[in-house]
């Protein structure tokens, strides 16, 4: 056996190469498996190369509207390879920042794919060659891939998944997107912005099904404003390839069956975690519906191995694997501060045009869970700067429990609530009340200030609506 570690971490997406920074900070001999690039899923072909996309999208609608503000300007044409460019090279650059803080951080990264053998034994094969080394502590990070169903396998071409979604070599002239939660709906927004005929097929009654009622209902009005086609309540059932195309049969919501015919579909159905090929079998690891079961501090059911982020279930979201990195990791050091994270707290953002941000519960859920309610709302349109921004359209929404005032949830749609939602992350985090908010003072002009403005709308004080 050629090395021993104290942790060994499985993946370097924004769980695995946290934990493995973390845990080498604390002084525990570190290594990283990764077989492919480093920084995972996340970095290279999700939340980094799409978020650079859609600030593509972004500079070709302010060109378009330049009127508005005052400028003459042309008609925008995309340059789609220069844009693909950009988008690859930002992932370029992060990735090559986690090469630099494995390094700084003395993580020795171990090249190829990682195997469970069990008794704290982990093989890594990488192209001719294969290694063994021990590990005290074992942390799975090996993330998720796009789900597939049936009759709708991607081809990389016709049919993609996110991967090819993000280096099209052409624009579809019709694109279906079969899906509506945060990939389905940031792809949307890119492809309607860049020109496509953008229709979203969603199986539930309304789109981004996990956001707030009120919230879906806006996103939908908005989309279809910018041209969209939304499908709800709507099945997919087959579909036929063409020669340059695919016939694609669904059931609408009335029931009956209808065909159309789309350049492309974008499947967008969900992840699945990646527990295949890891050894699970050599453990006691229990792996439920693709996801592997832990405890509240990441632990399994095997001894000193654990799992973070994707492949142990949801929500499917970076930071929030990050941060259960952490609390694993200070766990196994035993720090006497370490604690687990509260899923509660964990804000979900969705980069489309407009943003979509939340956290806590939804006014549904609140209700459901039997707490007494009182909802503050206040629109994009009562405040200034949104106003000069020209992004007059949106909506905070914050729900607060009526006899404590704590903060039970915050559902945002408009202009950079993926920013505007960590303030009541803080604040919920504090256990801060609906009293602290309205007490706090807000700069102005602000788009922050509509935090302020929610408020004191729970309690019929709103001033500027």
């Amino acid at each position: 056996m050629s090395s021993e570690f104290d942790v060994v971490v499985f993946g370097s997406g924004p769980g695995g190469y946290v934990g493995a920074i973390r845990a080498a900070q604390l002084g525990l001999k570190t290594a990283i498996v990764e077989a492919e690039e480093l920084g995972g899923v996340c970095l290279n072909w999700g939340c980094i190369p799409t978020k650079a996309l859609l600030k593509t999208a972004d500079v070709r609608r302010t060109i378009k509207d330049a009127e508005h503000f005052g400028w003459s300007a042309g008609n925008a044409e995309p340059k789609l390879d220069d844009i693909v460019k950009y988008s690859r090279d930002v992932s370029g650059k992060l990735s090559g920042g986690v090469k630099f803080l494995m390094k700084k951080n003395g993580i020795k990264v171990l090249k190829g794919w990682g195997k469970l053998l069990g008794n704290g034994k982990v093989e890594v094969s990488g192209g001719k060659t294969t290694e063994t080394v021990a590990a005290k502590h074992i942390i799975l990070a090996t993330g998720a891939r796009s789900r597939t169903i049936p009759s709708l396998e991607p081809d990389g071409k016709l049919i993609v998944t996110s991967k090819e979604a993000m280096v099209p070599e052409s624009l579809p002239n019709k694109l279906l997107i079969v899906g509506s939660g945060a990939i389905g709906v940031e792809f949307a927004s890119f492809y309607n912005e860049l020109g496509s005929d953008v229709t979203i097929m969603e199986l539930l009654d309304r789109i981004v099904p996990t956001e707030d009622e009120e919230i879906s209902t806006a996103a939908t009005k908005a989309f279809k404003k910018q041209g969209m086609t939304i499908l709800t309540g709507t099945q997919y059932q087959s579909c036929i390839k063409l020669p340059e195309g695919v016939e694609v049969t669904y059931q609408n919501a009335d029931g009956t069956a209808q065909q159309a015919v789309f350049d492309r579909v974008i499947s967008a159905v969900g992840i699945v975690g990646n527990v295949e090929g890891i050894g699970l079998e050599n453990t006691k690891v229990e792996v439920d519906r693709g996801q592997i079961k832990t405890d509240e501090w990441m632990a399994t059911a095997e001894p000193g191995v654990y799992a973070i982020g994707d492949v142990a279930g949801g929500p499917w979201l970076a930071h929030k694997a990050s941060h259960e990195a952490v609390a694993c990791v200070e766990k196994i050091a035993d720090l006497e501060s370490a604690h687990p994270i509260d899923k509660n707290l964990v804000p979900g953002c969705t980069y489309a045009h407009p943003q979509i941000a939340s956290v806590g519960l939804t006014e549904a859920q609140a209700q459901d869970a039997g707490h007494n309610i009182k909802v503050g709302r206040f629109p994009f349109a009562g405040n200034g700067k949104a106003i000069a921004l020209g992004e007059a359209e949106g909506l905070i929404k914050l729900i607060f429990e009526t006899d404590t005032g704590a903060i039970l949830g915050a559902h945002m749609i408009g202009a950079e609530v993926t920013e505007l939602i960590t303030a009541i992350g803080v604040a919920m985090t504090l256990e801060a009340t609906e009293e602290y908010l309205m007490r706090t003072i807000f700069p102005h002009p602000t788009l922050s200030e509509m935090l302020h403005e929610a408020s004191l709308d729970a309690d019929d004080r709103a001033i500027h609506i």
